[in-house]
């Protein structure tokens, strides 16, 4: 093959759903050993882009090159056939089998042509993860793993069928900022051995790290390629929303009232029945934001539960004002004036089968306008998702479409309506810009601020040390299930690292 042959070309690529152009005439290549970001705001139409070459969808108009060669793809097996493998944003993983098991699913090794050789299909599996510097290990269980591991799976899924074209959406959704920087370490690897890489992502930062060239799409076209030297966030973010981005949190310092949220040695198990939060105190007053930082694990989404009603505290108390809240229910909660931005918006901020308007009347459904004597009044809610739908800038959908029809970044926008419109007193907002593109992570920003300068307590739970210091008037840091600092917004992330890490425990303790 020519080595200035594209492994990969798209030529005037147009895709269309009902009310919506995903993608108009779009042109893309992608070279041998290339890493090639694609970039763009939620619902630009990069991964219906990707679903395209993966055969997962047809194009209405253009046409797929592979290696020089037009080729019909219309379907995942005849992508795998072509060498082209997907690693989706949401992975595609039987958690009770082994990673091996996983791997090799549909391409099992044998023995006799009839029996399954587990060891054979093991040993092909560590041969992969040696060849790519993957650490993990064949023999474990998928649902023991780490997220950042499953990903690795998920991978080596397309490398054990001879995928030298790997296409990975949204691959550091889900992971860490270490799990992240160990995914990048895999790129370069993959990289250097001759695969190339589509990396569609949102996030400014990670295409200037890891990318040889950067394609931005805006609502389904092609604005431009350019190669990494010379870009920076500021020129990649004005291509993405098409005007100048505020990449920075805009605020005023807080005027704090009086304490909203009150928890007093706050206990709570994990699934497994061991203490995940530990005795755990602290106040959210009104007009502040209080952020909790802390390393993925350490009891942050075990307190969140338990402060939502999601998980039943094992001690300790919370009260909303004077009203005890430990032992109550999620709907009393809701009604006491707690509003809840989930940290997972498919498992507990959606129902994906339910219409855009009733995902958001389902607070306010039960009472007037939206229902009297039992009877539900469709015209009110589709009136109210009408509003929020144009006030929070969600696009892609109208009230009757299923909320699983959206982006990721606009089903978040749909949560955040819903919680926001409700005017709570307190705001508990839980990875509140996973997943989303820097156009709506300002946009986020925004309303959260909004809800603190309105009087409001923010309660703000990132893993995003940036997102923390930018947004919040106080820092508790969680280790290990204890909050062993409080530290101002303008302490330098050294020190937020340190804290993170156990430090501020082990200085206490000193």
């Amino acid at each position: 093959m020519n080595a200035d042959v594209p492994v990969l070309e798209l030529r005037g690529i147009t895709k269309r759903f009902p009310n919506v152009v995903a993608n108009e005439s779009v042109d893309l290549d992608l070279r041998r050993g290339e890493i090639h970001a694609l970039l763009g705001e939620n619902g630009a139409g990069k991964s219906t882009l990707m679903n395209i070459v993966y055969g997962l969808y047809a194009p209405d108009e253009g046409e797929v090159l592979v290696r020089g060669k037009p080729v019909r793809i219309d379907s995942p097996r005849a992508a795998i056939e072509l060498g082209i493998g997907m690693v989706h944003q949401h992975f595609m993983l039987i958690p009770v089998m082994t990673v091996a098991e996983n791997i090799v699913l549909a391409t099992e090794p044998t023995r006799g042509g009839v029996l399954l050789d587990t060891g054979a299909a093991a040993r092909r599996v560590e041969e992969l993860s040696r060849t790519f510097s993957f650490a993990i290990d064949p023999n474990t269980r998928v649902h023991d793993i780490t997220v950042g591991q499953q990903q690795r799976v998920e991978i080596l899924k397309a490398l054990y069928r001879n995928a030298d074209i790997l296409i990975l959406d949204e691959p550091t959704a889900v992971l860490t900022p270490q799990e992240a920087q160990e995914l990048f370490a895999i790129l370069g690897t993959l990289r250097r051995e001759g695969i190339s890489i589509i990396f569609i992502s949102h996030k400014l930062n990670e295409v200037l790290e890891i990318a040889d060239r950067v394609t931005v799409l805006r609502r389904g076209k092609k604005i431009e390629t350019l190669r990494r030297e010379g870009a920076t966030e500021a020129s990649l973010a004005r291509l993405m929303v098409g005007r100048e981005v505020l990449l920075r949190v805009d605020k005023q310092p807080a005027v704090p009232g009086e304490p909203l949220l009150k928890v007093d040695g706050l206990r709570v198990l994990d699934d497994r029945g061991l203490e995940a939060v530990k005795g755990v105190s602290f106040e959210v007053k009104a007009g502040e934001m209080v952020g909790i930082a802390g390393v993925d694990g350490n009891g942050q989404s075990e307190l969140i539960d338990a402060l939502t009603g999601l998980r039943r505290s094992a001690g300790g108390t919370v009260h909303l004002g004077d009203r005890p809240l430990q032992t109550a229910s999620v709907r009393t909660i809701l009604d006491s004036g707690v509003g809840h931005i989930p940290e997972d918006r498919h498992l507990r901020g959606l129902v994906l089968d339910f219409s855009l308007a009733e995902n958001l009347a389902l607070h306010e459904y039960r009472d007037p306008p939206d229902s009297r004597f039992g009877w539900l009044f469709p015209r009110s809610l589709v009136a109210r998702a009408r509003r929020l739908l144009k006030e929070f800038d969600v696009r892609g959908g109208e009230p009757q479409t299923l909320a699983s029809s959206l982006s990721g970044g606009n089903q978040q926008k749909v949560v955040i309506a819903r919680e926001v419109s409700r005017d709570p007193s307190v705001l508990i907002a839980a990875q509140p810009t996973r997943g989303l593109d820097v156009g709506a992570i300002e946009f986020v920003h925004r309303r959260l601020v909004e809800q603190r300068d309105a009087g409001k307590g923010v309660l703000l739970l990132s893993l995003e040390i940036e997102e923390i210091l930018s947004l919040s008037d106080r820092v508790l840091v969680m280790y290990e299930g204890e909050l062993v600092a409080e530290l101002p917004p303008d302490v330098p992330e050294e020190e937020l690292g340190i804290a993170m890490a156990g430090g501020g425990r082990q200085e206490e303790a000193a």
